[in-house]
């Protein structure tokens, strides 16, 4: 670089997509989830309706539909080219973005559209809060303070993983997290035979591995993803998001004597605000601002949402 002040660039990688016109592209696509559907798949305060299902998932399942049609094309093009007949690999979707954004709910809604397409009905599902580092280590280590921050997963676990999803070999296998428990639980595996697409649902899917100084490949997680989806909001939404979801745990998962964060139950509801916010400010809000959203511009698409959970935009990566 020689030092000289450059005007910004004036383009954007993405084609934005208001409300409506991301709901035009539905095209003929049918509604295959009814209320009973959504009532297993909204997240704990409710943050999906009929409407976004149908304006803004809809549209994004046929998309996908789409990519994988051409996923499995180019696959059976370069086996004919190598003269081989390997079997198709799974289609891999990552969807990132900061903690209370709505991930897990956009992961299961997503998951339940894509398996009622006849091409691909074998959807699995999985999260990488499993592969996070058990508390003990965590401790350890001294980074308990720093959990989802990306040091705080078993990186080397969870690249084995993927690797062995896109090989295409079967039973391949995850940690389980728990939530309740606030930790990994052990003994406990899910596994993965061989779907026709995985979504994997994680805050740092999208960071960039290193740069390598001796020219030797550094996978990252984000090498494995087919297609990447970030979930977007303003901070001070997802904030108020947190703090919900927090006051509502706290009268309900939080008054059982066996969960991690039974202690908060018996905050009255001032000290309970004041100790979310500094959970919040001290550790998830750091790691949106350190890790996760210098991120997004790396998402095949950028769903950006109100305070209400409505979508506003839909950003498609431009091909």
């Amino acid at each position: 670089m020689d030092g000289t002040k450059r005007a910004p660039l004036k383009f954007s990688p993405y084609r934005i997509f208001d409300r409506e016109q991301w709901a035009k592209l539905r095209a003929d696509t049918p509604m295959t989830l009814v209320e009973r559907d959504l009532e297993q798949v909204r997240g704990l305060i409710g943050d999906l309706s009929i409407d976004e299902v149908e304006q803004i998932y809809l549209p994004l399942s046929r998309l996908v539909n789409l990519y994988v049609a051409a996923s499995q094309e180019l696959h059976l093009v370069t086996n004919r080219f190598l003269g081989r007949k390997d079997q198709r690999v799974p289609f891999v979707i990552g969807i990132a973005g900061s903690v209370a954004v709505g991930k897990s709910t956009s992961a299961r809604v997503l998951r339940a559209l894509l398996a009622r397409w006849a091409d691909h009905p074998k959807v699995d599902l999985v999260t990488t809060d499993g592969f996070l580092l058990p508390n003990a280590e965590l401790e350890e280590r001294g980074i308990m303070n720093r959990k989802g921050f990306p040091e705080s997963f078993d990186i080397g676990r969870l690249l084995h993983f993927m690797n062995g999803v896109k090989a295409g070999r079967e039973n391949v296998s995850a940690p389980v997290y728990s939530h309740f428990h606030y930790d990994i639980v052990p003994g406990q595996e899910v596994v993965v035979n061989r779907p026709d697409i995985l979504i994997v649902e994680g805050l740092n899917l999208l960071q960039p591995a290193r740069l390598p100084r001796d020219g030797e490949a550094v996978p990252f997680v984000s090498d494995f993803l087919d297609f990447s989806i970030y979930i977007d909001a303003d901070e001070t939404v997802i904030e108020n998001w947190y703090m919900s979801r927090f006051m509502k745990l706290r009268q309900t998962a939080f008054r059982d004597p066996a969960a991690y964060f039974h202690r908060y139950a018996a905050l009255d509801h001032a000290q309970a605000e004041a100790r979310a916010l500094e959970i919040w400010r001290t550790i998830n809000l750091k790691n949106l601002h350190e890790n996760i959203l210098p991120t997004r511009q790396r998402a095949g698409l950028i769903i950006r949402k109100n305070a209400s959970h409505r979508t506003e935009t839909v950003a498609l990566r431009r091909i």
